[in-house]
């Protein structure tokens, strides 16, 4: 029998079911395959590229059992978060329109059997706050998102970087102004009545000195006299080394400062580390024994990387495409003089050309090839962060 026609009605009943949501009876997780019916889901399963996906999940069950729960809950946390706010809303309505995005990941895969173990779950953790009604289960998110927590740092980092010299020196003026008077007790002015004894006599006023009464001057207060003291005190000390100019003590302030954060980012990048590296163009080696000595021990490309942790790769030899897990494969170091791409830290991204090789601690040093840190040199950088580029 001939394929239908385009425009026929089995044609378009076709097209629209491919768009849709089909049976979950029918859809292989490990595959991320969805069949049509059940004779489609048969000849899936018979298939050479299922029988391996099964073959890679048997050495460890676990960690794609944990991959998947962990996928499950981030996306459904984020939907919650992004389309419910922090509004209290009912489960069964989040978990619609988790399940309306065809490329989901199924709860069948997960460690939870039903929606309320989730959402039981999800109240133990400290996720969401839940509520069980009569109608069922209600979830309210929790936010804590750490963008906002690092969106102050930077506003804090940006105003200790504004603090210029001027506002500087006006804060230690202030500083002074306040142990003077913590440190010396205010004086009451005296009032006397302004009289002269002849007619003849002048009232003299010396305005530069204070108010006078009679040609008698009053000395200045106590406070007054410590502020001068201190401006005074601050300015012989800047007279006595005219080696030093004010611009060289303003550049040294800033140093100090400069050099704060610049400890502080060296220290940020060293602990953001994550646990996946796969990255594209990087050459791998297969190190699982699993798919036989054909492939064991063979170099490939990583063409494509799928869920953080699954990578497609090319062999460079056969050129046979395979799907494997991160686990399975490892970095290659590649000769001094030769570009490299960090794949983990705080430079994960970069691209670098490895300098020399240190065997006993299994360690590379790098230079940065590209980028506004062009140049810089870094040392101590385990195998497992750096990888040759296709």
């Amino acid at each position: 029998m001939g394929k239908a026609d385009f425009l026929s009605p089995k044609a378009i009943a076709n097209r629209i079911k491919s768009k849709g949501l089909q049976k979950l009876r029918w859809y292989c997780q490990m595959c991320q395959k969805q069949c049509r019916d059940e004779n489609g889901f048969k000849c899936h399963c018979m298939s050479e590229s299922h029988q391996r996906q099964l073959l890679l999940a048997s050495e460890n069950p676990q960690q794609f059992m944990d991959y998947f729960s962990d996928e499950f809950r981030r996306e459904f946390l984020e939907l919650l978060g992004r389309r419910f706010g922090t509004k209290r809303v009912h489960n069964n309505i989040v978990y619609n329109e988790y399940i309306g995005y065809r490329e989901h990941i199924h709860m069948n895969a997960t460690q939870w059997e039903t929606l309320t173990d989730f959402t039981k779950w999800l109240g133990r953790e400290g996720y969401c706050k839940v509520d069980e009604t009569p109608k069922g289960w209600y979830v309210q998110y929790i936010d804590r998102d750490p963008e906002t927590i690092r969106r102050q740092e930077e506003l804090e980092k940006k105003k200790r970087q504004d603090l210029d010299d001027e506002e500087r020196a006006a804060k230690f003026i202030e500083e002074q102004v306040k142990r003077g008077i913590e440190g010396t007790e205010p004086s009451v002015p005296v009032y006397t009545e302004l009289s002269r004894e002849s007619e003849e006599e002048k009232v003299a006023f010396n305005l530069s000195k204070g108010a006078s009464t009679s040609g008698v001057t009053s000395k200045p207060s106590s406070l007054v006299s410590n502020v001068l003291k201190a401006s005074a005190t601050a300015g012989s000390v800047k007279r006595k080394d005219p080696s030093q100019s004010t611009s060289q003590g303003k550049e040294k302030k800033k140093k100090s400062a400069l050099d704060e954060i610049m400890e502080m980012e060296e220290q940020k990048k060293k602990s953001e580390r994550t646990d996946n590296w796969l990255q594209p163009d990087i050459v791998v080696k297969i190190v699982t024994k699993r798919l036989g000595d054909k492939y064991y021990k063979k170099k490939a490309v990583v063409k494509e990387v799928v869920d953080r942790y699954t990578a497609i790769v090319k062999l460079v030899d056969s050129g046979d495409k395979l799907k494997l897990d991160q686990t399975h494969l490892e970095t290659v170091i590649p000769a001094p003089g030769k570009k490299l791409l960090i794949l983990n830290g705080g430079y994960k991204g970069n691209i670098g050309v490895l300098d020399s090789i240190n065997e006993k601690s299994f360690s590379a040093t790098i230079v940065i090839d590209s980028g506004p840190l062009k140049g810089r040199k870094l040392e101590g950088v385990p195998y497992e962060d750096i990888s040759k580029l296709a």
